[in-house]
């Protein structure tokens, strides 16, 4: 008889160990999750039971690249030191407020590291938060994170601003100005003939253009192509801006200068009014080198109402052009055409014809002084140039003598 009572008083004690952990299990479903506690039993004779509350995440450090968000964090533990099992990783729009995103990827589920890598984020700025977790126990989620910008959007194509033309005197020291988004990395790139391709780095680009100094002198004569891309700092790449300059070193020269008789018997030898000095270059100058308000082009331009002036020593200038500035140069006539006094020849012109690269000078019906009576063999005109003649790209016309056919008025 008194064994069935101490059976049924050790029947009884089981139950009573089993109704404190299950009442233990509804308070922590009862408290919901926020409750952040963990029960256990510390009593063998199950009449006690406590609480190991797990502590709020450590707020996660970040860095962004291109569209990966790397997250780091510091362990966390239980009251009791218990380690935990996992964390929860999460991103918000916002630093304060918003909508929870679980993290995906790497971050997803529950993370048993203590790093991890979202991949793939979409454009926005994150801030992540990181919550500890032990079995379905959950604690309090951490602070956010500072902010992280991914993006997604490629800049702009830069902005380059290069020479029309390169030539002898910049060859060396061609100024390139490049514009991009600010803080973004550009490669600029120069590709032509007879040399490998050139390239710089820009590594802090502003929307204010930046000029780079290139050494060209390697290229051989002809087009050079330059092309700029931008890379912000998400790792974008922006199209490439492109543009493109003419490298000519050559100085023009001069072919040939013919006295062209004009006013008088065909090749008399006597200087009158209505003849001409017309003068071949090797390649088109450039109009405005010539006289300063002339567009350059293709078109024949005239200038009129000059001056020729013959010199005793029988050397041919120009004045009296209606230019801002105005170069020619002088012309030593290769003959004895000067007598006496101050020879000059008003009302004279100058022809420029880009097409067939001839510069002529036409007599004027207007003579003061006396020219030589006498018939000129024919001998070598020779021309030099002033100073700031040029072909297009800027080259100096080359001063020098040449051989040439013979010619007289």
């Amino acid at each position: 008889m008194n064994r069935h009572r101490r059976s049924d008083r050790v029947s009884m004690g089981g139950w009573n160990r089993l109704l404190v952990v299950a009442l233990g299990i509804l308070l922590v479903s009862w408290s919901g999750p926020a409750a952040s506690a963990f029960w256990s039993s510390v009593s063998s004779n199950g009449a006690a039971a406590k609480s190991d509350a797990l502590a709020q995440g450590s707020k996660p450090s970040t860095s962004v690249t291109g569209t990966n968000v790397s997250v780091t964090w510091v362990a966390s533990t239980t009251a009791a030191g218990r380690s935990v099992t996992g964390y929860s990783i999460a991103r918000y729009g916002a630093a304060s407020g918003g909508t929870r995103v679980p993290a995906t990827g790497a971050c997803a589920g529950t993370v048993t590291s203590l790093a991890c890598v979202e991949a793939n984020v979409p454009a926005g700025t994150w801030y992540y938060t990181v919550t500890p977790m032990l079995a379905l126990w959950q604690g309090q989620e951490s602070a956010r994170s500072v902010g992280n910008l991914v993006d997604t959007t490629a800049p702009d194509a830069p902005s380059l601003t290069v020479p029309a033309y390169v030539n002898k005197e910049t060859a060396n020291k061609v100024p390139v100005d490049v514009a991009a988004e600010p803080g973004s990395s550009v490669t600029l790139t120069v590709a032509g003939t007879g040399a490998p391709p050139m390239t710089r780095t820009i590594t802090s680009a502003t929307s204010t253009p930046t000029t780079v100094v290139l050494d060209l002198s390697g290229f051989s004569d002809g087009t050079l192509s330059f092309s700029a891309q931008a890379t912000d700092a998400a790792g974008n790449t922006s199209p490439a801006g492109v543009a493109t300059s003419v490298k000519d070193v050559l100085p023009p020269t001069v072919s040939v200068v013919q006295l062209v008789n004009g006013g008088g018997p065909s090749g008399d030898g006597k200087i009158a009014a209505g003849d001409s000095v017309v003068i071949t270059f090797s390649e088109k100058l450039r109009d405005s080198s010539i006289c300063s308000s002339w567009s350059d082009g293709t078109d024949t331009k005239i200038l009129s109402g000059l001056t020729v002036s013959i010199s005793s020593g029988d050397e041919l200038t120009l004045a009296g052009a209606a230019c801002p500035t105005f170069r020619f140069g002088k012309v030593a006539l290769g003959g004895t055409y000067y007598q006496s006094g101050t020879l000059s020849y008003s009302g004279s012109s100058l022809e420029w014809n880009p097409a067939t690269k001839k510069l002529s000078v036409t007599l004027g019906a207007t003579v003061t002084g006396s020219p030589k009576n006498g018939s000129q063999t024919a001998g070598v005109a020779n021309f030099a140039p002033a100073p700031g003649l040029t072909d297009a790209a800027g080259n100096p016309v080359a001063s020098g003598s040449a051989t040439w056919a013979t010619s007289r008025f």
